[in-house]
C-alpha cells in the first residue's frame, strides 16, 4: 500500500475538506498505526479494509498498515485487537463473526465482546451471495435444492470460518430447505474462492464482492443474494428469500479498539471515519464491490452490534450449530 506523508496528508485535508482543526484537537502519538484485518489478504472484507485505510492515510497524513491476522473466523485478529494498549496506534476490523454470532457460536470465546472493545465506527454492510462452480448443473435456487436432496451428504459448500455469515448463510439454507450438506472451513475467503473454483468444493455463500467479481468474469455461477431483496450491484439476481420466505443474513464491518481507548481520540477518529465513508471516491469503491457505506457512530455501532448479536441468537440456534 502506498504511505502518504503527514505534511502531504495535512495539505490534502486544508485544501479539500478544510477540517485541520479537527485534526489539530486531538492528535495520534507519532508514528504509523496499525489496523489489524482479522481474515486473510484477498477477501472481500480486506478489499474493502484497505480502500478505507486508503482514504484515512489521505486525510490525516498519518500512515495506515494493514495487518492480517486470520483464523477462527476472525476470533484470533480480534483477541489481537482486544490486547492491544489502548493508544490509538493500533486499531482494526469489528466483523459480525466475532463479535455480534460468536457469543452464540463459542461455547468460549477468548475476549468479552462487551468489555475488552471500544466501538468506534461502522464500516459497511453487504449481503452474501450463493455461488457454485460452473460444473455443478443447477442454474437456479430451486434446481439445486432439488439436486442436493437427490444427493444428501454429496454436496460441499465451503465458508470463511466457523461462525462466519458465509458458514451461517450455508447452514441456514441446508436447515430451511431440508438439506444435507457437509460444511468446509477455511481460514478465510480467499483460500475458499481457490478450492471453489479448482472443484474441490461445490459452492460458497461468500460476502459479495469477491463472489460477485468471480461471477461475473465467469469463474463460478451466481444463484441468489442473502439479503432480504435483490443487491442495487447486481439486480438481475435474485434474492434467496424470493425462494425461501424469510431468509436473510447480512454481514458488516467496523472500525475497533481495544478497550479504554480516551473519548476525545475515539470521537476523533469516528469523525474522520465519517469523512472518508461519505467521500464520492469511496462511496464508488465500496458500491463497486457491492459493499454500503455505513457511517455509524460509536454509541449507534455499539447499540447496532447488541441488537445484533440478539437477532442472530435464534437462527443459529435453531440451525443446531455450535462450535467449541
Amino acid at each position: 500500500m502506498a504511505r502518504v506523508t503527514r505534511r502531504t496528508g495535512l495539505g490534502m485535508v486544508a485544501a479539500a475538506l478544510a477540517a485541520p482543526a479537527l485534526a489539530q484537537r486531538v492528535d495520534w502519538p507519532p508514528g504509523p498505526i496499525r489496523f489489524i484485518g482479522i481474515f486473510p489478504p484477498g477477501g472481500g472484507t480486506d478489499i474493502l479494509s484497505r480502500l478505507w485505510c486508503q482514504k484515512m492515510m489521505e486525510l490525516t497524513g498519518e500512515q495506515f498498515i494493514v495487518e492480517n491476522r486470520s483464523g477462527s473466523a476472525g476470533n484470533i485478529g480480534t483477541e489481537a485487537i482486544a490486547r492491544s494498549a489502548p493508544d490509538g496506534r493500533t486499531i482494526g476490523l469489528g466483523s459480525v463473526a466475532p463479535l455480534a454470532i460468536g457469543p452464540t457460536l463459542y461455547r468460549r470465546l477468548p475476549f468479552d465482546v462487551t468489555r475488552d472493545f471500544t466501538y468506534i465506527s461502522g464500516l459497511w454492510q453487504l449481503p452474501n451471495l450463493l455461488v457454485v462452480h460452473p460444473d455443478v448443473p443447477a442454474r437456479t435456487v430451486p434446481e439445486l435444492i432439488a439436486l442436493v436432496k437427490a444427493n444428501p451428504g454429496k454436496f460441499t459448500y465451503a465458508s470463511s470460518g466457523s461462525g462466519t455469515t458465509v458458514h451461517l448463510s450455508g447452514a441456514m439454507f441446508a436447515a430451511q430447505a431440508g438439506l444435507e450438506m457437509v460444511h468446509v472451513p477455511y481460514r478465510g475467503g480467499a483460500p475458499a474462492h481457490v478450492d471453489l473454483m479448482a472443484g474441490r468444493v461445490h459452492m460458497i455463500f461468500d460476502n459479495i464482492p469477491q463472489a460477485l467479481a468471480e461471477a461475473r468474469e465467469g469463474k463460478v455461477r451466481p444463484l441468489a443474494v442473502t439479503g432480504a431483496k435483490r443487491s442495487p450491484q447486481a439486480p438481475e439476481i435474485p434474492a434467496m428469500a424470493e425462494f425461501l420466505p424469510g431468509f436473510e443474513i447480512t454481514s458488516w464491518g467496523s472500525v475497533v479498539a481495544p478497550a479504554g481507548l480516551p473519548a476525545p481520540m475515539v470521537l476523533r477518529i469516528a469523525a474522520l471515519a465519517r469523512q472518508a465513508l461519505e467521500t464520492p471516491e469511496l462511496i464508488a469503491r465500496f458500491e463497486e464491490n457491492g459493499a454500503t457505506p455505513w457511517p455509524a457512530g460509536p454509541e449507534e455501532l455499539a447499540a447496532f452490534r447488541t441488537a445484533n448479536e440478539a437477532a442472530f441468537a435464534p437462527v443459529i440456534r435453531a440451525t443446531g450449530v455450535q462450535v467449541d
